[in-house]
């Protein structure tokens, strides 16, 4: 797992437009990443609002906020005309990206296992040195760790 001080993984994928992605592009700033199993999901599109909310309220002004997961850039786009994110969703189809962050878990639901996503955020400083990482964040309390970094806590 990652801890803060580590190097944050490289990322290079495409957004929800077609463009590329990469956290090198956005050294100076910090970023905001987090893993998603699903778009359009119910916990992935209260975790996705609320974080949209927290940008258009100015709350995280000075953060970039990218949201990945498993969905093809199609279905991204789809996810944030739908909900009006307005922030990169990178398609992470190969799960490279997830693997790199450890986020690709096996998983178990009604005694069936697989390998998905566990929904994580990451805090990277302008450095890309991860800040803050967060395993098994619930939706709803993204935004909230996300906020008490940023104004300095603890968690």
């Amino acid at each position: 797992m990652l801890a803060p001080g580590d190097k944050a993984p490289e990322l290079n994928l495409l957004d929800q437009d077609g463009n590329t992605v990469t956290l090198k592009s956005l050294r100076g700033r910090r970023v905001c990443v987090y893993f998603y199993p699903k778009a359009d999901t119910p916990g992935c599109t209260q975790q996705s609002c609320l974080l949209r909310d927290l940008v258009a309220e100015g709350r995280v002004d000075d953060v970039a906020i990218i949201g990945i997961s498993p969905d093809l850039p199609a279905k991204q786009k789809k996810f944030d005309v739908k909900y009006e994110l307005g922030f990169p969703l990178l398609s992470d189809a190969d799960h490279v990206v997830a693997e790199a962050f450890f986020v690709w878990k096996e998983k178990s639901l009604y005694g069936k296992k697989y390998m998905g996503v566990e929904r994580s955020a990451f805090l990277i400083d302008g450095k890309g040195k991860i800040e803050r990482a967060w395993y098994k964040v619930s939706p709803k309390d993204t935004p909230q760790v996300l906020l008490e970094a940023l104004e300095g806590g603890s968690k």
